[in-house]
């Protein structure tokens, strides 16, 4: 079974790919060659008549991989939507098999893996597939980043919740600051609360990083991910 983790977010735009580097960071200090996946990303840019995933482009990048940026984003979606409003608006089918040969291939050269999802779970990824059903199939352990601010608290319980009910594992949460932080109460006491009640370790805050290299990425990852409470995963 591949080790390694795969990332969800409660939300979209809560800084999964932020999250994803600095897990990637993380477990190349430990000694792992790791590759990285982002199955599916919508939004793509267009260069001449090809699609760019930006997310797959920056997880590539961020470990130094020589790999096809097609194996590592098989499915490319221009319209920045929902796969299954994105495919069908850019009338190109998401193709499942291709994307489970992607990871297959990945897994036979890295040590360790981090995918990256899209979205959270219930995402749709035709209308009887979702980003759920893909962590599943890929068989790593969650890793779920949420925001700090106000409504955080119900929505990282539920999506822990809907992963532990389907069988899957949660190696913990990640506090993202995607936003400059707002210093409001929910910011102050959010952190305590979810360690508090969460079925799942938090596994740190990350701080909002004004510049997005790679080596800012590594320093925040050594600072405020604990990796000790996952290397039961590795």
């Amino acid at each position: 079974m591949a080790k390694g983790f795969f990332i969800t977010g409660t939300d979209t735009g809560v800084g999964k790919t932020i999250v994803a580097g600095g897990m990637i960071k993380n477990l190349m200090f430990l000694g792992f060659k790791t590759g990285v996946m982002k199955p599916i990303e919508s939004g793509c840019g267009r260069e001449g008549g090809t699609l760019i995933p930006f997310d797959g482009m920056f997880l590539k990048q961020t470990a130094h991989i020589d790999e096809p940026i097609t194996n590592i984003t098989p499915c490319c979606l221009e319209s920045p939507l929902a796969p299954l409003s994105a495919s069908e608006r850019d009338m190109v089918e998401i193709d499942i098999e291709g994307i489970r040969r992607s990871f297959s291939s990945l897994t036979k050269k890295y040590g360790a893996m981090v995918v990256e999802g899209i979205g959270g779970l219930m995402v749709p990824i035709r209308e009887d597939y979702y980003v759920i059903d893909i962590v599943r199939e890929f068989g790593l352990p969650l890793v779920v980043v949420t925001r700090p601010s106000l409504g955080t608290v119900n929505h990282t319980m539920l999506t822990v919740k809907c992963a532990l009910d389907a069988g899957i594992e949660v190696a913990g949460v990640v506090i993202n600051y995607s936003q400059p932080a707002e210093g409001s109460l929910a910011e102050k006491t959010n952190s305590k609360l979810l360690a508090q009640i969460c079925p799942v370790p938090i596994l740190g805050t990350f701080p909002y990083l004004k510049n997005l290299d790679e080596d800012e990425i590594a320093r925040a990852a050594m600072k405020n991910l604990d990796m000790e409470k996952v290397k039961k995963y590795l």
